[in-house]
């Protein structure tokens, strides 16, 4: 099975599962005048059971799979190019870096700005005239380079991730 399968096998064992606790929660009780929808008391009993163990069984599914998944992520090496250079790591930390770490770069070079700072001629207390100059601590052409490349790297991890998550074979 595909990385894709199983997020898909995930997806809807999450459907089944849910359509199964609509069942339990809407068949588990009953007052005493009321007839079993399923049959017997007994035989109403054995359908609910059912219906718990399947979803039991379901969950259960759904763990292997996430499993299968986490392994894949971790063992798994992608080459992504970023800013002209191949960069390799795994499935998982490619995930994390889409999730918010290459926004979280994008956020510190965003905060590098001239403050307000006005260059310009002043006066001092005594009236004596002086410059003021603006010092940065940072490249301007480095953080709009750096700006960029944070700002596109989730799209382009998100296109290499769609197409390695289809063809790449879960672990088991």
């Amino acid at each position: 099975m595909k990385i894709i399968q199983g997020l898909k096998q995930i997806k809807d064992l999450s459907a089944k599962a849910h359509d199964i606790g609509l069942l339990i929660q809407e068949n588990c009780a009953i007052d005493n005048i009321t007839t079993p929808k399923y049959g017997t008391v007994a035989q109403q009993r054995k359908k609910v059971d059912g219906w718990l163990q399947a979803y039991s069984d379901i969950l259960k599914e759904i763990l292997k799979i996430r499993i299968q998944i986490q392994k894949t992520n971790l063992a798994t090496l992608v080459d992504v190019e970023l800013d002209g250079k191949i960069v390799t790591k795994t499935i998982a930390e490619w995930i994390h870096r889409r999730r918010d770490l290459a926004n979280d770069e994008f956020k510190v070079w965003q905060l590098l700005s001239d403050r307000g700072i006005q260059e310009g001629r002043a006066k001092n207390a005594s009236g004596d005239e002086f410059e003021i100059k603006l010092i940065r601590f940072y490249d301007p052409d480095e953080k709009d380079a750096k700006m960029a490349l944070f700002k596109s790297e989730p799209g382009i991890i998100d296109a290499t991730l769609e197409v390695t998550n289809a063809v790449t074979d879960l672990l088991e």
